[in-house]
């Protein structure tokens, strides 16, 4: 049937319970369940480097489980039908580009949040700079960074490498009331 899909198979070896998968190397993993093996890919994990599928023969839970940490998107029952091989390939790939895209989209969302403190920084250098309030200082900063077509998040982070954040240091401090002296 793969052959009839225009795809080509091969079987890998296991040494020592192992199975040695390059990134980029395969397009798809067919792995039988039966055989309780360990993937390794070198560094990252099987489920961000190729969609998985697992071949069930005992439904046992911990053959399952394997599978799933494994990062299976799709099964297939033994013995394969060749019908049943389109289905899974289609459920797994989809399955694994989603997962995939939302894992890229989690990492990002997570860069973004990382770089926020600069955005803090940068928001009170410019009040600083040019006594603007808040929302002035940040719309500021956004309209610099579509100028120069960042993120605000990346414009700020620059912005601050660049520019330090000169922010007056506290030298003295009355009553509730705090002197700034200006960094040399």
């Amino acid at each position: 049937m793969l052959a009839k899909l225009g795809m080509s198979s091969a079987i890998a070896e296991i040494a020592d319970g192992k199975l040695q998968i390059e990134p980029g190397d395969k397009d798809v993993l067919f792995i039988d369940s039966d055989l309780n093996v360990t993937v390794e890919t070198g560094g990252a994990e099987p489920s961000r480097c190729l969609p998985v599928i697992g071949i069930v023969g005992v439904e046992a839970p911990s053959r399952l489980r394997s599978l799933m940490q494994l990062g299976a998107t799709a099964t297939l029952r033994k013995p394969v039908h060749r019908a049943a091989v389109y289905s899974a390939l289609f459920v797994g790939i989809n399955e694994f580009r989603r997962r995939r895209y939302l894992a890229d989209r989690l990492e990002q969302h997570e860069r973004r949040r990382l770089l926020r403190k600069s955005l803090v920084k940068a928001v009170l250098v410019v009040m600083q700079r040019t006594g603007a309030d808040h929302s002035a200082a940040y719309d500021l900063l956004r309209r610099e960074s579509m100028r120069s077509r960042q993120s605000i998040e990346d414009f700020c982070e620059t912005f601050i490498q660049a520019n330090g954040p000169e922010l007056d240091e506290p030298e003295t401090t009355v009553g509730t009331t705090k002197t700034y002296a200006k960094k040399p």
